[in-house]
């Protein structure tokens, strides 16, 4: 599950090294873990095998003797001088006892496979030159590329493209992944993604204290609400969801749903008079209680069994949803706050962050898409992790930014990348679902930063599940079948 950063990666080998390891074992274990890929995925064919001037390279020599030895055609290029190649480098360019061309823009001739061993994942000047040529060419003939760690081009750390990036059909990278193989645009670029074993020692990783994760099971599942038989919906959680009027009352039953579905005991929509009819005519196991302003949710929220609320689908822009947010973080239940919810404190997000952070607030998740961002955050700035870190830390909330590649971040520096959504996802209401899993989960009494993950995993399992042609009304349906599949107990 954890991502390493480049700097990581670094310590990582270090360490393997000062516990006996060589670094020639480590990337001599690297080509060959990229040889025996290559034969997995591809037939023989002619290969050529563009190298560095870095260890990068060196792994790429590797490659080129081991398939040269199965009885590849493999054809090898490299950048700059044999000469100028230095340590571990060096000597597998020795071992190497081939031809070595020169790198020219014509190194793809009647290439029917490239293998990209140019630059790793520490990259961060623009591809230019001869790499942008090759780069250019290779996508043009639609030759299929395999990258050695990273994608030339792709910034491990931030999936950033610098200049001209390959885009390869298989990505083979070495102990853990990057956050650049997950991070858009990154993961667009790395194809299938294959992570080798080539000697790193789990507790080495674990002594690295690492932040970043990719979302999956095990991240969120020790937290997951356990089951007794002597259960029962009182001692569930009871959360409380705030409609808009009555034009706007779709998005909250949405989110309502899918908190009664994920497992949250009961559920009320707090709707205002006008909507009333509107709500209860469409709800049954999920009840209706009128909200008229900031007071009656404060009434509502002094019998202390509701503990979550849920504000911002169609909750509308203005003075009153920022009084019901500020109720409701007096009141100290947990809460979600989603679209509507953070549009109205664009123009005062500091007074939102002070209430967030007063001593009667419950726990709170904020889950932002980009442009709500932007408006609640102008100052911050940085690749997605890196600003998903900041605002965590900034507001004093576990964030939840949205998107294909969701990253969720806890005030502590924890930080998780959701990799499971797909594009199906991207339809009227999915978002309003996705609040109301979170809030069905802290109603649970899930830690915030562990019910956004799984919130975040279990929408894009749902998703998957769909395929084309979902609409938001489904994402809640296929929870108890997904739920069953991966043993968690429904809701």
């Amino acid at each position: 599950m954890e991502l390493l950063s480049i700097e990581q990666t670094y310590a990582a080998d270090r360490a393997t090294m000062e516990r006996g390891t060589p670094g020639l074992t480590l990337m001599e274990n690297a080509g060959r873990a990229c040889a025996e890929a290559i034969e997995a995925n591809f037939a023989r064919a002619r290969t050529a095998i563009l190298c560095g001037p870095g260890n990068n390279g060196g792994d790429g020599f590797v490659v080129a003797r081991l398939l040269r030895d199965a009885g590849w055609s493999v054809t090898l290029f490299l950048m700059g001088e044999k000469e100028a190649l230095h340590g571990d480098a060096a000597e597998m360019a020795h071992r190497w006892n081939g031809p070595v061309h020169p790198l020219t823009p014509d190194a793809l001739a009647g290439a029917e496979l490239v293998v990209d061993a140019l630059f790793g994942a520490g990259l961060t000047r623009d591809v230019t030159g001869v790499s942008a040529d090759l780069i250019a060419a290779a996508t043009q003939a639609k030759l299929p590329v395999v990258a050695i760690d990273i994608p030339t081009g792709i910034h491990g750390d931030t999936g950033a493209v610098h200049g001209a990036a390959f885009k390869a059909d298989l990505t083979i990278t070495f102990c853990r992944a990057k956050p650049g193989h997950h991070l858009l645009p990154g993961r667009l670029h790395c194809g299938e993604l294959v992570v080798a074993d080539i000697g790193i020692k789990d507790e080495t990783v674990k002594s690295l204290e690492v932040q970043t994760v990719l979302n999956a099971k095990a991240v969120w599942q020790d937290k997951w609400p356990a089951r007794q038989l002597d259960s029962h919906k009182y001692n569930r959680g009871h959360a409380v969801v705030v409609s808009g009027g009555v034009s706007a009352t779709g998005a909250a039953r949405l989110g309502a749903r899918a908190a009664l579905r994920i497992g949250a005991g009961l559920v009320t929509v707090a709707s205002p008079p006008s909507a009333l009819i509107v709500n209860a005519s469409h709800l049954t196991a999920i009840m209706v209680a009128k909200l008229k302003d900031a007071d009656d949710l404060t009434t509502m929220l002094e019998d202390n069994r509701k503990n979550v609320v849920l504000i911002g689908p169609g909750a509308g822009i203005g003075g009153a949803t920022r009084e019901n947010v500020l109720a409701g973080l007096l009141s100290g239940a947990a809460m979600v706050l989603d679209a509507d919810a953070l549009t109205s404190f664009e123009d005062i997000p500091r007074d939102l962050f002070v209430a967030i952070q007063g001593y009667f607030a419950g726990p709170v998740v904020l889950t932002p898409h980009e442009g709500e961002f932007a408006k609640l955050f102008p100052d911050i700035k940085g690749d997605k992790l890196t600003r998903a870190r900041t605002a965590a830390q900034v507001a004093g909330a576990t964030l939840l930014l949205k998107g294909p590649d969701t990253v969720i971040a806890a005030p502590d520096g924890r930080a998780a990348i959701n990799a499971n959504a797909g594009p199906e996802l991207a339809t009227a209401g999915s978002g309003d679902v996705l609040a109301g899993l979170i809030a069905g989960l802290l109603a649970q009494h899930v830690p915030p930063f562990e019910a956004a993950c799984a919130a975040a995993w279990l929408h894009g399992e749902a998703g998957q599940a769909l395929g084309q042609g979902l609409i938001a009304e489904d994402l809640p349906e296929v929870l108890p079948t997904l739920m069953t599949r991966e043993k968690l107990p429904a809701g």
